[in-house]
C-alpha cells in the first residue's frame, strides 16, 4: 500500500504544486477554477474539473492527499490499472461536483423564492423566520436590530435594512465556491471498502482495528446526515457522498467484485 504508483504520485505532485501557486495569486485561482454555484455569475463549465485541484488550506490539502496516499496505490496497482484509475478519479470527482451543484441549485432556488417573498412582504416576524431558516449563525448578532424592528415595524429605514440584508445574503451565497479533491478521494475510499470489505484498518485517531466495509458505511451515513442537518459548515458533504455514489456506479459498470 505504501508503494506509490505513477498516477498517485503525479496527482500528489500536481495538487501540491497547484496549492502553492493558488496561494500566490490572492484569489485569482478560486475565482476562475473553483466550482461556483450554477446560478451565480462566476460559474464556468470547466470548473467541474478544475475545482478538484484547489484546496482551502494546508489541512484540507493534507487530509485529501493522505487519503490518496493510503488508498490509491492498491487500487491503481492491484485492481484498476493506470488508465482506469485515471478515469475513475476524474469521474468520481466530476460526479461529486455534479451532485453538489444539483443540490446547491435547488437550495439556491428556495433561498431566492424566500428572498423575493420577504422583499414583497417585509415584517419583523417574517425577518425572524427568514434568519432562523437561512442564516441562524447571525441570529444572535441581529438581536438588537430585531428588537428595534419589532418596536417600530413600520419604520422605513428598518424595512429597507432588512430587505437589503436578505438580498445581500443571497448574492453572497451565489458566489461561494466549492473546491478540493475530496469527492474523488471519497470515491477512492468507497471503492477500497467495496473491493476489500474485510480488510482491517487502523485509523490514525481511532487506534482500534475496523473492517473497511464498516468504516465506509459509517462515513457514508455520516455524510448523508451532515449534508441534511449541518448547514453552513464549510464542508461539501454532498460532494463527498457524490464521490462515493459514483465510485459504486463505476465499479458496477466495470463489473469489479470484491477481492478480500
Amino acid at each position: 500500500m505504501f508503494n506509490i504508483t505513477p498516477v498517485v504520485r503525479n496527482l500528489l505532485i500536481i495538487n501540491v504544486v497547484v496549492f502553492f501557486l493558488q496561494n500566490l495569486n490572492f484569489g485569482f485561482a478560486e475565482y476562475w477554477f473553483a466550482l461556483h454555484p450554477i446560478l451565480g455569475p462566476s460559474f464556468k463549465p470547466h470548473q467541474f474539473v478544475t475545482y478538484m485541484f484547489l484546496h482551502g488550506g494546508f489541512g484540507h490539502l493534507f487530509s485529501n492527499m493522505l487519503g490518496l496516499f493510503f488508498f490509491g496505490p492498491l487500487l491503481e496497482q492491484q485492481v484498476l490499472g493506470t488508465k482506469r484509475f485515471v478515469i475513475f478519479y476524474f469521474v468520481t470527482g466530476i460526479g461529486a461536483g455534479f451532485l453538489y451543484t444539483a443540490i446547491s441549485y435547488f437550495e439556491m432556488i428556495q433561498l431566492k423564492n424566500a428572498v423575493d417573498l420577504y422583499a414583497q412582504y417585509p415584517s419583523p416576524d417574517a425577518f425572524l423566520d427568514f434568519v432562523t431558516r437561512f442564516a441562524p449563525e447571525v441570529k444572535r448578532a441581529a438581536f438588537d436590530f430585531l428588537n428595534n424592528f419589532e418596536d417600530q415595524p413600520k419604520n422605513l429605514a428598518y424595512i429597507k435594512e432588512s430587505v437589503d440584508f436578505v438580498k445581500q445574503m443571497y448574492e453572497q451565497r451565489l458566489d461561494v465556491p466549492m473546491l478540493g479533491a475530496s469527492g474523488a478521494i471519497f470515491g477512492i475510499i468507497a471503492a477500497f471498502g467495496l473491493i476489500f470489505p474485510n480488510m482491517e484498518m487502523m485509523m490514525l485517531f481511532f487506534p482500534v482495528p475496523i473492517k473497511a466495509k464498516y468504516f465506509v458505511t459509517f462515513y457514508a451515513l455520516y455524510e448523508l446526515y451532515a449534508g441534511i442537518n449541518i448547514k453552513d459548515s464549510g464542508v461539501a458533504h454532498f460532494a463527498h457522498l457524490g464521490g462515493m455514489i459514483f465510485a459504486y456506479i463505476m465499479l458496477k459498470v466495470w463489473r469489479i467484485r470484491r477481492m478480500y
